[in-house]
């Protein structure tokens, strides 16, 4: 055990000197989180709205105020036509149009929508945006309640992918890295012919950056909370709890991917295949996995961080208990099993 611990001892030191991996294993994470948090958002802001009505009464002005002093639309002006409108839209001086018909106020909800469709589904935000800011959710036509995130606020579906990110390639990649640096070096002999057995030094290097990736986790979680304001609606120790399980994971791929690979840049060609890639684009990261081809959903089911993902947003936003997310452990500890029992088992002790 003492040898053990001074394996462990040696490789946090030496991750610690190495200035540029402590700058990846905590700069990466704060950027991230400040760049999806605030910069990169799906939130409506600042919509360039224009007004078609004919004419100005009651309810209709009513409407129109609603609209001015909203935080999610700018009146850029009122026209009297919706072929004006449709004009301001299709040269880019308005991103779209509400068109109040002459019986507006009498069958209230008597309204048209014209809006720019380049992007289907920020179209869609804004009708659902401006229907609610018009009607004031009052309306007998719309009566709709947000659960979970009535804010609508972006960072909500941002964080828990964020953290499903991170974590796999801090643990996954820098593991990988680090184990086939020592192949390169010409020191992975030495450690395999020391008096600790070869498994012991591969645990070894690898539970540093599980303790680092704890940390990690830590700073996500308090980022998110204070910085971003996303609730941490369930338990604190089941979010943590399966976050560990997920770290594992990661790891366990990472020792797979040090088997397979000889060099470093062997080692972040196949990280960057096998995990970048697939985390942004089949996790539901970014897109929704039931509106992907059968095909890809097919493909997401191999993807860890979908299943992370998916209970990290029940487990902090939703604030379900465990047993909503018995689906997904299940499988994460299933894959966390295979990949940790195949590593090992292609895990050659004698160095070609």
């Amino acid at each position: 055990m003492k040898q053990f611990l001074s394996f462990v001892i040696k490789e946090a030191r030496h991750i610690l000197r190495d200035k540029r991996t402590m700058l990846i294993l905590f700069g990466m994470p704060t950027v991230l989180m400040l760049l999806f948090g605030f910069a990169i958002s799906t939130d409506v802001r600042n919509v360039r709205m224009v007004v078609v009505t004919s004419q100005m009464d009651h309810l209709t002005q009513q409407a129109v105020e609603r609209l001015g002093t909203s935080e999610y639309f700018n009146l850029v002006k009122s026209v009297g036509t919706p072929r004006e409108a449709e004009l301001l839209i299709r040269n880019q001086k308005a991103d779209m149009a509400v068109v109040f018909h002459k019986d507006f106020a009498s069958k209230q909800g008597n309204l048209q929508f014209m809006v720019d469709g380049a992007d289907p589904n920020m179209a869609q935000q804004w009708m659902a945006y401006a229907t609610q800011t018009i009607t004031g959710g009052q309306s007998a036509l719309v009566n709709s309640k947000m659960l979970y995130n009535p804010q609508m606020k972006s960072a909500y579906n941002f964080v828990p992918a964020i953290m499903g990110m991170l974590l796999m390639l801090v643990c996954a990649m820098m593991t990988s890295i680090s184990i086939v640096r020592e192949k390169e070096r010409g020191t992975m002999e030495l450690l395999l012919v020391s008096p600790v057995r070869p498994l012991m030094v591969i645990i070894a290097k690898a539970v540093p950056y599980l303790v680092l990736a704890f940390f990690i986790l830590l700073v996500i979680l308090l980022m998110a909370n204070y910085v971003l304001g996303v609730p941490l609606a369930g338990s604190l120790v089941w979010i943590i709890g399966v976050s560990v399980l997920y770290i594992l994971l990661a790891l366990s791929l990472g020792l797979l991917i040090s088997n397979i690979a000889q060099t470093q840049l062997v080692a972040l060609l196949l990280s960057a295949m096998v995990l970048l890639m697939p985390v942004v684009m089949l996790s539901g990261m970014l897109f929704p996995v039931e509106s992907m081809p059968n095909v890809l959903q097919w493909v997401s089911a191999i993807v860890p961080p979908r299943y992370y993902i998916e209970a990290m947003r029940k487990l902090m936003i939703m604030g379900v208990g465990i047993g909503e997310v018995a689906r997904e452990v299940t499988i994460l500890a299933i894959m966390t099993a295979i990949l940790l029992t195949v590593a090992l088992a292609t895990f050659n002790k004698r160095l070609e």
